[in-house]
């Protein structure tokens, strides 16, 4: 499941809240829970279905919201658990696995050498450039200071 936010599990913990007594909810109930923003609420919906905790009833197009929500057991469980929002904090609270195996540790390792490499290398070159360009601009102000003393030079001369 892609990683929801706070803010995601708390409306997804509302939402399934709200099925209530009849264990359903109509379009127009989920769109009330949206402030009428149906692509927030189509997303929701879609996060539920691939959970498995609601089904759906009536006729709907493949991105509008379906004329009604089923609450499964399954869902009425799961809230009770704690919803998403015990969920994530649990994978919060788990200690990131990076990897798996030492050889894969190891690969990654690596690789992550090799970019640093490659960062520095392109790092020294943005020096040298740099540098190339700093004395390019002294040789310019340069130029250009010689070039007010010869016109000067000459204007007084004649």
């Amino acid at each position: 499941m892609a990683e929801l936010d706070e803010y995601e599990s708390g409306i997804l913990d509302a939402m399934l809240e709200a099925f209530g007594v009849p264990d359903s909810l109509t379009r127009a109930q989920v769109l009330t829970l949206f402030d009428d923003d149906e692509a927030a609420a189509f997303s929701m919906v879609q996060v539920l279905l691939r959970e498995e905790l609601i089904t759906i009833s009536g006729q709907h197009g493949d991105f509008e919201l379906p004329d009604k929500l089923i609450l499964k057991p399954k869902g009425e469980k799961f809230l009770k658990a704690g919803g998403f929002t015990l969920r994530r904090q649990r994978e919060l609270e788990k200690p990131a696995e990076v990897g798996g195996t030492l050889f894969k540790l190891q690969q990654q390792n690596f690789k992550l050498q090799q970019f640093r490499q490659s960062l520095e290398a392109e790092r020294d070159q943005l020096l040298r450039s740099m540098t190339a360009l700093r004395l390019w601009r002294y040789v310019w102000w340069a130029l250009i200071v010689v070039a007010f003393i010869v016109g000067f030079l000459l204007g007084r001369h004649k």
